[in-house]
């Protein structure tokens, strides 16, 4: 692996661990849970999808306890995140976890992608290690909040844009593309799609059931 590609996929990083670190120290703060709560959350938020990739690539030592120095960017955010925002500079809203989760959706699920090809996987594959690394800390967050997953009731199409995204690294590494350029035009491909979901509220159709559910 080159060190341009090796920095590229420490930037991603660095920018995915910090977005979904403070998604879910927002919602920790939106649910009024106590300091440490936060930190859990934010640790799992951000270190959850790219653990699971990890492990399902048979990957070790795990990203983070490669690079112990990771451990610090949750901290930090659960530490100073609450304060910034009882300041009041950002209003806590349903949709302002939505902001710091758009850019982190990027970023990972580039990361997760070009990670899985550079260790041989399949296109398709690898794609789906994309959104592992980019769904599953968001998916532990909500599940310590005792609540449903946001990606299977909000009918956005958060999974489907990842995905999308991974396919579109592959496809243009196939094209010819070198592959830092491939991963930063997907990542921003990703963010302003995820931008456009956010403010016009698109959602995907419901799959209507007639029936009732079996007792």
């Amino acid at each position: 692996m080159s060190s341009v590609l090796s920095n590229t996929l420490f930037l991603l990083e660095v920018i995915g661990i910090l977005a979904f670190a403070a998604s879910g120290m927002i919602e920790g703060v939106r649910r009024g849970v106590d300091l440490f709560g936060i930190g859990l959350l934010a640790f799992l938020t951000a270190f959850g999808g790219g653990t699971v990739r990890d492990l399902l690539l048979d990957r070790r030592p795990f990203f983070w306890v490669e690079n112990e120095y990771w451990l610090w960017l949750p901290i930090l955010v659960a530490l100073f995140g609450p304060f910034i925002l009882r300041s009041r500079i950002i209003e806590i809203t349903s949709k302002t976890v939505k902001w710091p989760d758009a850019i982190g959706l990027g970023a990972w699920s580039a990361n997760g992608t070009l990670l899985a090809l550079e260790m041989g996987e399949t296109i398709l594959v690898s794609a789906l290690m994309g959104v592992v690394t980019a769904a599953v800390g968001g998916i532990i967050r909500d599940l310590l909040l005792n609540r449903t997953p946001l990606v299977i009731i909000d009918h956005e199409p958060y999974l489907l844009i990842s995905l999308l995204g991974g396919l579109l690294i592959g496809a243009l590494i196939t094209l010819g593309t070198p592959k830092v350029e491939a991963a930063i035009v997907t990542t921003v491909f990703i963010f302003i799609v995820r931008a456009a979901v956010i403010l016009a509220e698109w959602r995907l159709p419901a799959i209507q059931n007639h029936n009732s559910l079996p007792e």
